[in-house]
């Protein structure tokens, strides 16, 4: 059974920093395409960053140059650097095994002064 747990959402100012994490278990982690997704106010669920197996990462254009996707095979965790956070950033963000049609409960992100 795939189970996602994503942890490290917090209230922060304009311009400041996070690291989520997100715990992964019940998949090859080594071997899966990961993903970061986030779903603000009153929006639909979007696309943020991926990275595939063999290194290969790929960033929406919104975060592109802010965000940063990585991986750390051994703990079966993705993490997602988020620096300069912008209050449109404000967002709940999950974690998703792009061979699995399997969601966490996410993990809330506020930007806000």
């Amino acid at each position: 059974q795939v189970q996602l747990v994503e942890s490290g959402g917090d209230l922060v100012p304009p311009g400041g920093s996070l690291k989520l994490s997100c715990a992964a278990a019940g998949f090859t982690f080594t071997f899966a395409h990961m993903s970061w997704y986030r779903q603000g106010p009153g929006k639909e669920r979007e696309w943020v960053a991926t990275f595939a197996p063999f290194g290969t990462l790929s960033y929406a254009d919104s975060v592109k140059g802010r965000f940063t996707i990585s991986r750390d095979n051994l703990k079966n965790t993705l993490y997602l650097q988020m620096n300069n956070l912008l209050p449109e950033d404000t967002a709940r963000y999950y974690c998703k095994a792009q061979s699995y049609n399997s969601w966490g409960q996410g993990t809330q992100v506020t930007v806000s002064s």
